[in-house]
């Protein structure tokens, strides 16, 4: 069973979807798509034994507002995170993933949370091949400001997934991604705690083309990190295909 949820934040109503119970995730959409996107990997969650939490971003759904900046973005998924038990996991895909990690630049973010997922996405992909990849499916156009931004605020993104002390879990889609491997590799060099795994019959948006091997990724390493709590080991940068 879920519950529909609003977060009344200072300029906008974000709204949102909980799920289940126990250690609590946050699930953060691509651009140009809806929380709903989130509802099969919730499921398998809720199996697992994880309560998970999907908001509309701004300008998306029903949320109201628009996604103009990324730090715009990043406040909001701040805002996500108070209002949740602590500590709480973050899976964001695309855009969803580079606004977790730009709020966590935040200490105080930080300290609320016990990990990062991000969902074929890293903070520093090379500007024209990812204008290329929007371009070529119909993106660049709709969010032009907001590109713009994301992709002037790679080497600040790249930072703090180095600084930030948090397991981070990149998961690649195998298919008509815009990561390469070398996007990932340095994101692997910049921290300590990053694992790396491929799901090969997923594009860009696994929560869409793999749904329930996404979940099931995520429920095992969440396990391994300790059922949310940060571990040592934290993935180790580990690579499993």
């Amino acid at each position: 069973m879920s519950t529909e949820i609003s977060l009344d934040l200072s300029e906008v109503t974000l709204r949102g979807t909980v799920a289940g119970a126990g250690p609590t995730v946050l699930l953060l959409h691509a651009g140009g798509e809806r929380r709903e996107v989130w509802a099969p990997v919730a499921a398998v969650l809720t199996r697992n034994g994880f309560r998970s939490v999907a908001f509309d971003l701004r300008g998306h759904g029903e949320s109201s507002g628009r996604a103009t900046t990324l730090r715009v973005l990043a406040d909001d998924v701040a805002g996500m995170i108070a209002s949740q038990p602590s500590p709480t996991v973050l899976v964001g895909a695309s855009i969803g993933g580079l606004a977790a990690l730009a709020a966590l630049a935040d200490p105080a973010v930080a300290a609320r949370a016990s990990g990062l997922v991000l969902v074929d996405v890293v903070p520093d992909l090379e500007p024209g091949r990812a204008r290329s990849w929007l371009d070529f499916h119909g993106l660049g156009g709709r969010y032009t400001r907001l590109v713009d931004d994301v992709l002037g605020s790679g080497p600040a993104l790249l930072a703090t997934a180095g600084a930030v002390n948090l397991p981070i879990l990149v998961v690649h889609g195998g298919r008509g991604s815009p990561l390469h491997d070398a996007d990932v590799g340095r994101l692997r060099a910049a921290g300590r705690q990053v694992t790396v795994v491929r799901v090969p019959a997923a594009g860009h948006l696994v929560a869409r083309d793999a749904p329930e091997h996404l979940a099931d990724l995520v429920s095992g390493w969440l396990c391994g990190i300790g059922h949310g709590a940060v571990s040592a080991s934290g993935g180790g940068g580990q690579d499993l295909r």
